[in-house]
């Protein structure tokens, strides 16, 4: 089930108009879909208002919902805020303490540091971007996926260069008192537009399942790894992952 909360004008090559939906109206659609079909798990991509956030979290809260995924969309892919601040605000203050899970990207991570303490975090190494993930968690959620594919690493955990062949990514997953570091192998590709909504999706999904929290992130990373590397052309910009990949191998020629 679906609730949208804000519409974009958009292609492969940028956002041109964002939409935010009235927030009543999204309570609304909120509560149609939780005394009906039911709930398990949800994800949350694109809150654009701080009235809306508000709103999806006191119906989140009211209907007790468990599984809480939180994609904190407000970093666009050229490093420009999405969101204003009150937004922002409005994520740290209502969302995240009721979140089992956030997952941001290092983007992400770094700007609701600053926002949150003042202070700017500079992230070279997988030891840097594992404090920082220590410290997003004082936020509220029971875990942090600091998502680390705009810090391509080299095989001794060290910042790569976009020549370094033996680059991996890092997902880091820290639930207050362990770290847990998914590596996967770093894709060189210009179509990774969604990854990071299909993960918290796919994170979501899995949790609905029944799986426990590591193997949920776990068989979601390996899900969008293999629709990174299916580099499903589409576009003149920056196209999408292929969704498909897994049950329709041949997608990306379709």
């Amino acid at each position: 089930m679906t609730c949208i909360t804000a519409l974009t004008a958009q292609n492969t090559l940028g956002v041109s108009r964002i939409v935010t939906i009235d927030k009543d109206f999204v309570g609304e659609a909120l509560d149609a879909i939780f005394t009906d079909v039911g709930v398990d798990a949800v994800k949350t991509g694109m809150l654009a208002s701080a009235e809306t956030i508000s709103t999806v979290s006191k119906r989140l809260s009211h209907y007790s919902v468990k599984y809480i995924v939180v994609d904190p969309v407000m970093i666009s892919t050229s490093g420009s805020q999405l969101l204003p601040d009150s937004a922002v605000s409005a994520y740290i203050t209502d969302l995240f303490p009721i979140a089992y899970m956030i997952t941001p990207n290092l983007q992400e991570g770094k700007f609701l540091y600053h926002v949150a303490t003042g202070s700017d975090a500079t992230i070279e190494s997988l030891e840097d971007a594992k404090t920082l993930a220590k410290e997003l968690f004082k936020l509220g959620p029971k875990y942090v996926l600091l998502k680390g594919g705009h810090l391509p690493l080299s095989s001794d955990h060290r910042l790569a260069s976009a020549a370094d062949k033996t680059a991996i990514v890092a997902d880091i997953l820290y639930d207050g008192e362990s770290y847990q570091i998914i590596e996967s192998s770093y894709i060189f590709s210009k179509n990774t537009h969604g990854t990071g909504c299909t993960l918290s999706a796919a994170i979501a999904s899995n949790l609905s399942l029944g799986k426990n929290t590591i193997e949920a992130v776990k068989d979601s990373i390996a899900y969008v790894h293999g629709a990174i590397a299916a580099n499903l052309e589409l576009g003149k910009g920056n196209g999408p992952i292929d969704h498909l990949h897994n049950l329709f191998p041949a997608s990306k020629n379709t």
